[in-house]
This record gives C-alpha cells, sequence and structure tokens, in this order.
C-alpha cells in the first residue's frame, strides 16, 4: 500500500487571511482551529481524511515571500481558464512574474502573502 498527501502546512503570516483566500479558491472549508492559531481548511462535508489533502495555515513570523520549495498548481473544475483567472484575482490572487515568455499554458500568480502558485489550463472535473 502506498501513501497519500493527507494535509499540506503552509507557514502564514496572517493565518485567517490565507484560510479565507484559499478556501475560496479551492472551495474549501474550515475544519479545525488550534490553540496555537493554525486553522486546518479542507473540502465541505468531507473532513478529515478524504481523498483530497487538507490545507493547515500554520502561525510564522517568516519574512518570506516569492516562490516556496513547493508551490500549489490548481486547475479549474466549472469554467474555462480564463474566467478561473478572473475569479482568482478577484479573490485576491495577483499575477507573479517569474520569467514568464507569454507563451506558457498556465499563469504563475500569488496568494495575499505573496506565495507563488499556477493555475493551469485543463479543466477538471469536481470529483
Amino acid at each position: 500500500m502506498a501513501c497519500r498527501i493527507s494535509e499540506l502546512v503552509l507557514d502564514a503570516r496572517d493565518p485567517e487571511l490565507l484560510a479565507r483566500f484559499w478556501c475560496e479558491v479551492l472551495g474549501y472549508v474550515e475544519l479545525d482551529r488550534e490553540e496555537d492559531g493554525s486553522i486546518e481548511i479542507g473540502p465541505p462535508g468531507v473532513g478529515f481524511g478524504g481523498l483530497q489533502p487538507t490545507l493547515i495555515l500554520s502561525p510564522s513570523q517568516n519574512e518570506r515571500t516569492g516562490q516556496l520549495p513547493l508551490h500549489i498548481d490548481v486547475n479549474a473544475t466549472d469554467r474555462d481558464q480564463e474566467a478561473e483567472l478572473a475569479r482568482l484575482l478577484a479573490a485576491g490572487a495577483t499575477h507573479a512574474d517569474v520569467g514568464q515568455t507569454g507563451e506558457e499554458d498556465w499563469y504563475v500568480l500569488a496568494d495575499p502573502e505573496g506565495n507563488e502558485f499556477c493555475l493551469l489550463r485543463k479543466r477538471l472535473d469536481e470529483r
């Protein structure tokens, strides 16, 4: 039997802000809050242990911005890439310049704390 990713932990200067942002982006809901200020979010109606990993936004005072050693790629499930781009920008994402040529099939964006992520072209099933 193989392992699967159950949780991704992101350091955050403002866990509340990032929890709201990623809930909006992924259609997640808040699942748990810890005394240390960590907030866990995940798919609604599934809770812990579902097929999709949850995200834990963990308080950190690090002044890191830009590309993380691990970054998130997202795909739209119910609209085309351009409509999803508009939705993500309205939710607080910004364009990030990492040296793209303009010929890529994806957009590099940054969340409200400057963590880069990509919006890919391919539309996925909602499952």
